[in-house]
């Protein structure tokens, strides 16, 4: 079996930082695989044998959107069962709904104080990589 990962689409390096500190305080298995952009997301998972476990996915990305993205995910039946969570600044109630009609299976928005992005870290691994059930992916 392959080793897990969790692939994070996230063009903020302060973030991208921030995000690696918290996963690293969960201790958890699961590696993280950053891509700074969306067209980078897009061609990693259509190249990679194995898929994540997980995708957390920043909706304003270069190159391609993080809408467009999810919306890649979905219409792959070899990808369509992964969890997306939208890891996002916008309070946009339009982006919310445009993420959940595209499969979004979760939108958060990142928190300004670390020690509550820490937390909110700690609730996702608890839940999407300890709790949840999910098919196995071929």
């Amino acid at each position: 079996m392959p080793h897990p990962f969790i692939l994070l689409a996230e063009d903020n390096p302060s973030d991208v930082k921030l995000a690696r500190r918290a996963f690293g305080r969960t201790g958890n298995e699961h590696t993280l695989i950053v891509r700074e952009d969306g067209k980078d997301a897009v061609d990693f998972i259509d190249q990679t044998a194995d898929l994540p476990t997980l995708v957390l996915l920043d909706l304003k990305l270069p190159r391609l959107g993080g809408l467009h993205v999810l919306q890649h995910i979905r219409k792959n039946p070899r990808t369509r069962c992964i969890p997306v969570i939208m890891l996002t600044s916008s309070n946009e109630v339009t982006d919310l709904h445009r993420c959940y009609s595209a499969g979004a299976n979760s939108y958060l928005r990142k928190p300004v104080d670390y020690a509550d992005f820490e937390v909110m870290i700690g609730l996702i691994v608890r839940y999407w990589l300890e709790t949840n059930l999910q098919p196995t992916t071929t």
